[in-house]
C-alpha cells in the first residue's frame, strides 16, 4: 500500500485529490495538510511517503525542497517553478536518487493536446497560444502554456527547423497587446469567471490555420493523472517533468 499525504488539502484541487486517493486501489491517505500546518514537522519520520502538492506558486519550491529533505517522493501539481528552480530540483533529486514528479497539467486530454501541438509545429509557419483560466489562478502564463510552447519549439529544433517568429505589431497602441513571447511563440493569458482551465493552440501557414483546443470542464479530469503519478513516482530515477513522460516514457 502506497501512503499518500495531500498538501493543500482544503483547496479545490486538494479536495478532489483527497477524494481520489481515498477511492484509489493501492493508495492510503495518511495526511491532509493545508496553510498553517508545518510541512517539515508533519513529514518527519515519513520517509518514502508520497506527498501531493497543490498549494501556491509562491510556496511550491520551498515545499518541494522540504519534501526532498524529508526523504519523501513529491507529486507536484502546483505551477510557478522557474527554470532555475527546476534545474536545482533536478540536481537535488539526482544526488539523492529520489523519485520526484512535476506536472504542469494532469489531464490526459491536455497532455494529448500538447503532444499534437508539438507534432503540428513541425509543419506550420507560426503559432500562438491562448490559455484561459478561472480568476483565482495566480500565475500567468499557465504552466501548461509554458510547457506547450517549449515542446513546440523543441520539436522544431529536433526537426532541424528554425524557431517560430512571432511578430510584434508595427503600431502597438497598448503595451502588451501582442502578449508574451517564448521562443517566438506568442502567449496570451485570459482570466475569466465561468472558466476552469482551457487552452487553444493556433498554428498558421499559407492559406490555412489549424486550431488544437483542450477544455477542462471539471477538476475530476485531473485525478487519473494524479493517481497514476502517485503509483509511479517511487520507481522514477530522479526528477521527471510532464505527464507525457509517464504515459509514453519519452
Amino acid at each position: 500500500m502506497i501512503q499518500v499525504i495531500v498538501n493543500g488539502a482544503k483547496g479545490r484541487m486538494g479536495q478532489e485529490t483527497v477524494k481520489a486517493v481515498r477511492a484509489a486501489e493501492g493508495l492510503e491517505l495518511v495526511g491532509a495538510l493545508d496553510l498553517g500546518d508545518d510541512l517539515a514537522r508533519e513529514l518527519a519520520g515519513r520517509r518514502g511517503t508520497v506527498v501531493v502538492d497543490f498549494t501556491h506558486p509562491s510556496s511550491v519550491y520551498p515545499n518541494a525542497m522540504t519534501i526532498l529533505e524529508a526523504g519523501c517522493h513529491g507529486v507536484i501539481g502546483t505551477t510557478g517553478f522557474t527554470e532555475e528552480q527546476i534545474d536545482n530540483l533536478r540536481e537535488r533529486c539526482a544526488d539523492s536518487r529520489q523519485g520526484f514528479f512535476v506536472a504542469p497539467n494532469f489531464a490526459i486530454g491536455a497532455v494529448l493536446m500538447m503532444r499534437f501541438a508539438a507534432e503540428a509545429a513541425k509543419h506550420m509557419e507560426r503559432a500562438e497560444i491562448i490559455e484561459l483560466h478561472h480568476p483565482g489562478k495566480a500565475d500567468a502564463p499557465s504552466g501548461t502554456a509554458h510547457k506547450t510552447a517549449q515542446m513546440m519549439a523543441e520539436a522544431r529544433v529536433d526537426a532541424g527547423l528554425p524557431e517560430f517568429e512571432g511578430p510584434e505589431a508595427a503600431t502597438n497602441l497598448i503595451p502588451g497587446t501582442r502578449g508574451g513571447s517564448l521562443r517566438g511563440i506568442r502567449l496570451h493569458a485570459v482570466r475569466m469567471p465561468g472558466m476552469l482551465a482551457n487552452q487553444e493552440v493556433i498554428l498558421g501557414a499559407a492559406g490555412q490555420t489549424l486550431t488544437i483546443r483542450h477544455d477542462s470542464i471539471d477538476r475530476s479530469c485531473f485525478m487519473p493523472g494524479v493517481i497514476l503519478a502517485c503509483k509511479k513516482v517511487k520507481d522514477l530515477k530522479g526528477l521527471v517533468v510532464g505527464l507525457d513522460r509517464l504515459i509514453w516514457g519519452d
